[in-house]
């Protein structure tokens, strides 16, 4: 803080045991030390209060960059959400296109497949009956079956990365 020798600092207290008298000179010292105590931790909290601000005001320039990184990504991924659900409505209505073309223009016997009963060969569960594979929302037809399900107990046991 200040530059003082130690030739300086010895002219100081000889002058000062000389003024104040060798009686008060150790209470003297005593409380300027305890005062020069108390300045170092004026001086150390300040700093530490400046760094703390100025990391502080480092922290929030880094979160503002954050939300803004995080907002622009979030916007991409909408976007490209809604071009994929765009994409896959387009796919969806020519695929229904084409399913209402085929319906009025063939029946189901006409593909191969047999109606079932009490339908008319040209109906809509008539030709529900002849695709392949079954509609997810038609499920598995009776005609075709079910899936072959495991015997109960019979599944394979997963193992474990630890062994």
């Amino acid at each position: 803080m200040f530059d003082i020798g130690f030739s300086e600092i010895v002219v100081i207290g000889v002058v000062a045991l000389v003024v104040i008298g060798p009686e008060r000179l150790p209470k003297t010292a005593r409380t300027l030390g305890h005062l020069f105590g108390r300045l170092q931790r004026y001086v150390s909290e300040v700093k530490a209060d400046i760094n703390r601000e100025m990391e502080l005001d480092e922290l929030r320039k880094l979160q503002r960059e954050m939300q803004g990184a995080a907002r622009e990504f979030q916007q991409s991924v909408t976007t490209a959400a809604s071009d994929v659900q765009a994409g896959i409505r387009n796919v969806e209505r020519e695929l229904n296109q084409v399913g209402t073309a085929s319906d009025s223009a063939t029946p189901a016997t006409a593909t191969g497949g047999t109606p079932p009963s009490g339908a008319a060969p040209g109906s809509a569960s008539a030709f529900r009956y002849s695709r392949w594979p079954p509609s997810r929302s038609g499920g598995w037809p009776r005609s075709y079956g079910r899936p072959a399900r495991r015997a109960a107990g019979t599944y394979r046991r997963r193992r474990s990365a630890c062994g």
